[in-house]
């Protein structure tokens, strides 16, 4: 595949040429914070942010998506989302969650919905420019990406990129500068830098662990206090679960249309710190206390998800950090009081 090393004016020009063709999605500005959203002109992409406020995630699990349509006649329809998008500027973290998901869509149940907008989409990584101030990629082995991207963007230390393109996706989508110089072996020794830097520089919470302890620790730590501790100042309002590019929960509902002829199935984000998460038939609730609540998530993260997949699902993204008002989400923080009281 092809790597090529381009200046600012030509990413500028390449970009443009991208969104007068396609749909393209890219970090930009909201004020004082990032966010992923329809580009329209390259002036417009921020790829120095520090963290968007929602993962990408979002594209190919929508907050609100439709499934299906049907009638009182008893008719249905599935509704699948396979237009053709890139998503443009995901950071290395963000793009590990976005792999893990792959994992979770296609395995046991296929879920085409998801599939079908992952296979549609193309995918442009980013090395971080900025750090945020919760991250902690580096700790949990994130901070940095070598293979599954389609394309991959690097600032190197002289102000050009190297751009790699892995897939023939990506090399579709950097056909517009198809005829810039190939990067040579000095770009990736700079390439090589700049990762070495980040593994360093995005480790903002400091995890005395490696990752793959956390599993085993949380098997014996079920009874720990922090959880009651912890949880008596939670809201129970699910921020930590919308912010994270790893939790995929959602709920299913029906729908009628006003004419009452008509509807359609939907699902939309869920998540198990809010109340009602786990209320099922009888109105029972299985985690009905905010202790079990607190407690389930990090059981999720740093075990079940690792049983499931072989991956921590937390790339150290630090969203749920900054999202949470009263202070008790830092899973860095959590992991680190159990390893000292184990």
């Amino acid at each position: 595949m092809s790597m090529k090393q381009i200046d600012q004016p030509t990413l500028q020009k390449w970009v443009d040429a991208l969104v007068e063709k396609q749909t393209v999605y890219g970090v930009q500005a909201k004020g004082d914070r990032f966010a992923f959203d329809r580009l329209s002109k390259a002036a417009d992409l921020r790829l120095d942010y520090d963290v968007t406020i929602l993962p990408p995630k979002k594209y190919f699990q929508p907050q609100k998506e439709v499934l299906m349509k049907f009638d009182r006649k008893g008719t249905f329809e599935s509704v699948i989302e396979n237009d053709p998008f890139v998503v443009f500027g995901v950071h290395p973290y963000d793009f590990v969650a976005i792999s893990q998901m792959d994992k979770i869509f296609s395995m046991n149940n296929y879920d085409v919905h998801y599939m079908s907008r992952r296979d549609a989409a193309t995918v442009v990584v980013t090395d971080v420019q900025t750090p945020s101030k919760d991250v902690f990629a580096g700790c949990m082995g994130t901070a940095t990406v070598s293979e599954g991207y389609d394309v991959l963007i690097t600032l190197l230390d002289d102000g050009t990129y190297l751009v790699d393109a892995a897939t023939d996706k990506g090399e579709a989508l950097i056909s517009p500068i198809s005829d810039a110089r190939d990067a040579g072996d000095s770009a990736l020794a700079a390439r090589e830098k700049v990762w070495e830097a980040n593994r360093k520089k995005l480790r903002k919470h400091e995890l005395k662990m490696d990752p793959s302890e956390i599993p085993a620790l949380m098997e014996k730590s079920y009874e720990h206090p922090v959880w009651e501790e912890k949880s008596e100042l939670c809201y129970s309002c699910g921020s930590c679960n919308l912010v994270c590019p790893t939790c995929y929960c959602f709920d299913v509902q029906d729908e009628l249309d006003w004419n009452l002829e008509t509807g359609s199935r939907y699902r939309t984000w869920d998540g198990c710190m809010l109340a009602e998460f786990a209320v099922c038939a009888g109105d029972h609730n299985f985690r009905g206390r905010k202790k079990a609540r607190y407690r389930h998530r990090y059981l999720r993260k740093g075990n079940y998800a690792a049983k499931l997949v072989d991956q921590i699902a937390c790339i150290g993204c630090g969203r749920c950090i900054s999202a949470c008002t009263a202070n008790i989400a830092n899973p860095v923080e959590i992991f680190n009081r159990l390893l000292e009281d184990a």
